[in-house]
């Protein structure tokens, strides 16, 4: 599947992945919000080619963000926006696991330029935060005027059962209290899409989070291992934790809420 629809003056476009949720960027006012896959790169190119915009801004480095960024480059005389923490991760070729180029496809090198805190679209100011934890170079975009968010992988779901070994449950705590800092509306999610009410249910997400890592602690003092902890609070493993051999695991989750009290 690859659907374009309008919703709220934005171009969402979705792509169906097999086993995982479906993958989307998104076009407004002349700006593309992340690339898609590389995987999908003839049906991304083909409305890549049709499409209106004239600046990029990627949310993070990950492949399934970034991966047709380097056809833009190649073939588009248009500037691309990233966090200048991700920069030198894009300037490899796909330098991620080989489950993930299975998945994603095959990201090659390219030069995006380093975002600051405002970025420029056609006729709107977009505000750029900081938003580490799932990626070190994660950032959000907020147009102030409109109370349109760009989130990107922060949400994604509102009750987050697995993580990458190299995410923090507690820096994406701080990320999202820093978000809703902000008044924001409508959020576009780039896997779960367009939502309605995004302060709402980041809102949700947050307190989840919360409880979750007062369950972990409050365990952890009564003396479990992080093993007991995770098959107690999470009971089953998902098909992605075998799949990554381990790179995604409620393990993680754990670990990452422990790790931080400790320090």
């Amino acid at each position: 599947m690859f659907e374009v629809y309008e919703r709220e003056h934005v171009t969402c476009v979705e792509i169906e992945v097999p086993n995982l949720p479906n993958l989307f960027f998104f076009v407004t006012d002349g700006m593309l919000v992340d690339t898609g896959a590389q995987k999908f790169e003839a049906k991304i190119i083909s409305y890549l080619k049709e499409a209106s915009f004239d600046v990029v801004a990627l949310t993070h480095s990950h492949e399934d963000h970034s991966g047709t960024a380097p056809w833009i480059q190649e073939n588009l005389n248009i500037p691309i926006y990233l966090s200048p923490l991700g920069i030198d991760i894009c300037s490899q070729l796909a330098p991620y696991p080989k489950y993930r180029r299975e998945i994603w496809g095959i990201r090659k090198e390219f030069a995006p330029l380093p975002i600051s805190d405002r970025i420029q679209s056609r006729k709107r100011q977009w505000k750029v935060m900081h938003t580490p934890g799932h990626a070190d170079d994660h950032i959000a975009l907020l147009d102030d005027d409109t109370g349109t968010l760009f989130s990107g992988d922060l949400f994604v779901s509102p009750k987050t059962k697995v993580i990458m070994k190299s995410e923090s449950i507690p820096q994406i705590i701080d990320s999202i209290r820093t978000v809703l800092t902000h008044d924001f509306g409508s959020m576009f999610c780039c896997h779960a899409g367009y939502i309605q009410d995004g302060k709402g249910r980041m809102k949700r997400k947050l307190e989840y989070l919360e409880n979750l890592c007062g369950e972990v602690k409050h365990l952890e003092q009564n003396g479990l291992s992080v093993e007991e902890i995770d098959q107690k609070i999470f009971r089953k493993k998902y098909p992605i934790t075998f799949v990554s051999e381990g790179e995604w695991d409620s393990l993680h989750i754990i670990t990452s809420i422990i790790g931080a009290e400790n320090r």
